[in-house]
């Protein structure tokens, strides 16, 4: 995109997640003709009147926003006025061209929190929330933006911020096990794993709210709004961002994958998944500036999985392998989500379609069938799932062959 981070963001050490800690919800009065697009994006997309409206907005100034937060809020409201405007007739009218008063003031923003102009995970899901009591928890949260769907795009976003959420102790852990690795604290290590393994076992648990609140066609509509422009049949040059650059330019749409959590606790247990470590690589620069050099800086840092094997202590082993058993069952649940509310409605809607006697529209199948960070997702799923298995098979392999000695 345009350039690097001028923006001081704040450090992760004020949250023990990856979640913002304090939401901004409003911006000064000269960006309403923003707010009250982004927040009204469910009936204008309904309605076929969001690309009216957006004809409508005048070009405002970034140079009223003060601080990181409002810089989000703004990049947040716009992200989501983008992914309306581009798919708001699904797969049958796609866009070309991002008009200037969106694709200026977004990709301004952008640049200054370095970050694509693109709806990210890091938007929709860790910065697009609040709370109705400032005192409530679970049962206050909600939700700034959304696309159609109703309480199941709702319950899409905020069970992803709650999974995110369950995550705080295992992400509070790392900087423990990097300590104990470098001092040789076995016994302090064993139990910072507990901890990772734990939070793990409760991203799953908090997973499954998701049932709660979806219902199956509304969340493979969601997963429409959230398609990317890179490696796109319907979009194969990508999107012109009017006012900024002349030639098309294709990004990523936000997934799971661009999740810091998740990436983090791989790099954390040395796994490798080696068919799509190049896309995976890549969503790195979907993620804000801060959790890049987070991970950057676990990456670097000394191997934990080398280091349990070379102690070839029994409980380390353990402690170890039950990570990434936990890192295992997330996965394969998240492909039962992925298959019940996603892959099974794609197929109905293909179905109807032919019954009720025309032909599947390219951009249905094209849409159902890749995930909205512009994989084949169902494979990329499995793989990455498969190889996080391999790695738990390994270390057994290893303190087997321990044993034997």
């Amino acid at each position: 995109w345009l350039g690097r981070s001028r923006e001081n963001i704040p450090s992760l050490k004020a949250t023990p997640s990856f979640r913002i800690s304090f939401i901004q919800t409003e911006l000064p009065d000269y960006y309403a003709p923003w707010m009250n697009v982004a927040a009204n994006l469910p009936h204008l997309i309904e309605g076929h009147q969001l690309r009216r409206e957006v004809a409508k907005m005048p070009l405002l100034s970034t140079q009223y926003l003060r601080g990181h937060r409002q810089l989000r809020l703004a990049r947040l409201a716009l992200g989501f006025i983008t992914m309306g405007y581009v798919w708001q007739g699904g797969g049958r009218q796609t866009v070309k061209i991002l008009p200037r008063a969106l694709a200026v003031p977004y990709c301004t923003i952008s640049e200054l929190l370095d970050l694509p102009p693109i709806l990210v995970y890091a938007d929709c899901v860790l910065a697009n929330w609040k709370k109705r009591d400032p005192c409530g928890y679970v049962e206050n949260l909600d939700i700034l933006f959304s696309f159609p769907g109703g309480d199941s795009n709702k319950g899409f976003f905020l069970v992803s911020l709650l999974v995110e959420a369950a995550a705080a102790a295992g992400i509070k852990a790392i900087p423990i096990i990097v300590n104990a690795i470098l001092h040789h604290g076995l016994c302090s290590l064993e139990t910072a794993l507990q901890d990772v393994a734990l939070s793990i076992c409760k991203m799953r648990e908090a997973f499954k709210l998701i049932h709660v609140w979806e219902r199956p066609c509304n969340c493979f509509l969601l997963h429409v709004f959230g398609t990317s422009w890179k490696d796109n049949f319907l979009m194969p040059e990508g999107l012109v961002y009017e006012g900024v650059w002349d030639s098309p330019k294709q990004f990523f749409g936000g997934s799971a994958a661009q999740s810091s959590t998740l990436q983090c606790f791989d790099v954390l247990l040395g796994i490798q998944h080696s068919a799509a470590q190049e896309y995976l690589g890549c969503m790195r620069d979907y993620m804000p500036a801060a959790h890049r050099a987070f991970i950057q800086t676990l990456a670097s840092g000394p191997s934990l999985r080398q280091f349990v094997l070379a102690t070839g202590d029994a409980g380390l082993h353990a402690a170890f392998n039950k990570c990434v058993s936990a890192l295992a069952d997330l996965r394969s649940y998240h492909i039962q989500i992925a298959t019940k509310y996603i892959t099974i409605p794609a197929g109905r809607c293909r179905a109807e379609q032919q019954q009720l006697g025309g032909c599947v529209h390219k951009g249905t199948s094209v849409l159902s069938e890749r995930g909205t960070g512009g994989t084949g997702f169902m494979r990329f799923l499995k793989a990455i799932r498969d190889t996080t298995r391999k790695a738990q098979r390994g270390i057994l392999g290893v303190l087997n062959l321990f044993i034997t000695l």
